[in-house]
């Protein structure tokens, strides 16, 4: 376990906003569409499910990403478990989980089985086999042995959290990509797409969700 935490604020009492990187962690608009559109249709997800279907995730924040793959992955009948890796250098208390997590009722079944479960790391919940890696992923990421059939790094803004998107960062990703692996991002920074092409991505520029005109997908060939 580590010692830091997230220091939040709050916008309009239901989204919060990192105090460290003056960044909120959903979109202002709809936080789940948001990541319906970019994590799970930018990986072409739920089509690629399969048994032992493995995402890995740069940034837990308040586990939306995951609550929405581990609803889509039983919504598409997939019985054994999903194997989820996330990596986060600064776990939110889960009282201010639940409270951000309260935007998004229709997560609320996923949402009272994770939350009680719910011990900081490691979380077997049947179909949803969770591991949050707690610290700076520039270390930890490097240490991992895992392999990962699709990437969602939703790490805060590349403009105030620079160090979680750099080249040295994405090739370890990439290094921890099966072959055919995707990962997609909200960002169409310029120097992700070129860390993510340098890494072995072919990288595509896509259509983003709401006010964000592009985003970024990439595949492991």
């Amino acid at each position: 376990m580590v010692d830091q935490q997230a220091e939040l604020s709050w916008t309009e009492d239901r989204i919060p906003v990192s105090d460290r990187f003056d960044d909120p962690y959903f979109s202002l608009e709809n936080g789940l569409a948001e990541t319906r559109h970019v994590f799970l249709a930018g990986n072409s997800l739920p089509e690629r499910f399969r048994p032992g279907f493995h995402i890995a995730e740069l940034g837990f924040g308040t586990g939306l990403n995951m609550l929405t793959a581990w609803a889509a992955w039983e919504g598409a009948g997939m019985t054994g478990p999903l194997l989820f890796t996330s990596f986060e250098a600064y776990p939110m208390a889960p009282g201010d989980m639940a409270r951000a997590l309260a935007a998004f009722p229709e997560l609320a079944p996923w949402v009272e089985r994770f939350l009680p479960a719910w011990t900081g790391a490691r979380c077997d919940l049947g179909t949803l086999q969770l591991d949050v890696v707690q610290g700076d992923a520039r270390q930890t990421l490097p240490e991992w042995t895992g392999r990962a059939d699709a990437w969602f790094l939703d790490g805060f803004s590349p403009a105030k959290n620079p160090e979680l998107w750099q080249k040295d960062l994405l090739t370890h990703v990439a290094n921890r990509t099966a072959p055919g692996g995707t990962v997609a991002t909200y960002t169409a920074a310029g120097f992700v797409r070129r860390g993510l092409e340098a890494a072995g991505f072919a990288v595509t520029r896509v259509p983003g969700y709401g006010r964000k005109r592009h985003m970024t997908q990439g595949v492991r060939p």
